[in-house]
C-alpha cells in the first residue's frame, strides 16, 4: 500500500528562476533536476516537484511545510538567508513570527515568490505526530 512509499509533495510557479534561487539558495534545498515541466528537489526521502505553470492563483493557506526541531533557530537562518516571515492580523504572534496554536505547537508561515504560502512547524512533546501517524 501507499504507506510504503514515499511521498512527492507539489507547489507550482510561474516564477521558475526566481523559484530556483528561492528553493535553492534560500531553502538550501538539494536540486535534483531541472527539467522543462518542473524543478525536483530532494529532501530526505520526499521529492519536492515545483511545477512551472504560465499562471499560479495562490491559495490563502498553508500549501507545504517543515516539522522542525526548534523553530526559533529555523527562523534566526532563514531570515540571514532573506526569508521574511508572514504577520496575520488577529493572531498573537511573538516578534518573530511565531503562533502558538492551542496544541502547543510553534508555527509560523512565510512565501514564496509566487506567494504560495510555506510553514514550520515544531510540535509540542506530547502532540508531535509519531511515524506510524498515530
Amino acid at each position: 500500500m501507499l504507506t510504503a512509499n514515499p511521498i512527492i509533495a507539489f507547489v507550482a510557479t510561474a516564477k521558475p528562476d526566481e523559484a530556483l534561487m528561492f528553493y535553492r539558495d534560500r531553502l538550501g534545498l538539494r536540486l535534483a533536476a531541472d527539467t522543462a515541466f518542473a524543478l525536483e528537489f530532494e529532501i530526505e526521502e520526499t521529492m519536492l516537484r515545483v511545477q512551472k505553470v504560465e499562471a499560479v492563483a495562490p491559495v490563502p493557506h498553508t500549501v507545504l511545510g517543515w516539522k522542525v526541531g526548534n523553530i526559533a533557530e529555523e527562523i534566526e537562518a532563514l531570515g540571514k538567508r532573506g526569508i521574511i516571515f508572514e504577520r496575520y492580523e488577529g493572531m498573537a504572534q511573538d516578534e518573530n513570527g511565531i503562533w502558538v496554536s492551542p496544541s502547543g505547537a510553534r508555527i509560523a508561515w512565510f512565501r514564496d515568490p509566487d506567494g504560495n504560502i510555506l510553514s514550520l512547524t515544531q510540535f509540542a512533546p506530547a502532540t508531535a505526530p509519531s511515524a506510524n501517524g498515530s
